[in-house]
Order: structure tokens, then sequence, then C-alpha cells
């Protein structure tokens, strides 16, 4: 069984308000780990744009999946991950060298194979 971190961002910028709460990504995240069996061994959250690199609690995700904690992460959508190219990159990296086996979102479907 594959393990996976859940990360829920909520942005400050006025264009992302619709956006759901991350109380509200936390609640439908969860259900949609119970729902497809998937266990989360720690969750990420935080406020901050991902418009720009350099958020602390993102930064601290990529390190522990090199330590082997999780194979993959639980995210509301894939924008809620990385929306610079710097982030995206450090997925994509993850992704190619197989630290990161799996990506889910409720929304999005990811398919890891060549």
């Amino acid at each position: 069984m594959m393990n996976y971190f859940l990360y829920a961002r909520k942005s400050s910028d006025a264009e992302d308000r619709q956006v759901p709460s991350i109380d509200s990504q936390l609640r439908e995240l969860r259900e949609y780990a119970r729902k497809e069996g998937l266990k989360i061994v720690k969750e990420y959250t935080e406020s901050r744009t991902s418009k720009k690199p350099g958020r602390k609690v993102f930064n601290n995700m990529p390190l522990d999946i090199k330590t082997g904690e999780a194979d993959g992460i639980i995210a509301w959508h894939p924008d809620r991950l990385a929306r610079n190219s710097i982030d995206g990159g450090k997925i994509l990296f993850l992704i190619d060298t197989g630290m990161i086996r799996d990506l889910k979102f409720p929304t999005f479907r990811f398919d890891n194979t060549a």
C-alpha cells in the first residue's frame, strides 16, 4: 500500500477566492482518500500564493518525500501544488526519478505511465 501526503493551500490572491477554504479542502480530500482506500501519513496546509517560489510548507514536502515517508500526494487541484515553474519542476523531478509514484486529485486524473 502506498502512503500519501495531503496538501491543501488557499491563496490570499483575489482571483483565487473561489477556491474552497483549507478546511473545505481537507474535508473533501479526507473523504476522497477514505473512498479510494488511500493512506494519508501527513497533512500539509498553508495560506500562500504559489505564483512565486518560496512557500515554506510546500518546500518541506519534497524533502519529506525524499526520505521515503510517502509515495504520493493528494491535493484538491493540481494548481494547489504549483503555479510557477520552479515548484512545478520540483514535483516533476520527483515523478521522473520515481520518488513520487502517484498524484491524486478529486477533480483530475494523473497517469504516471510512459
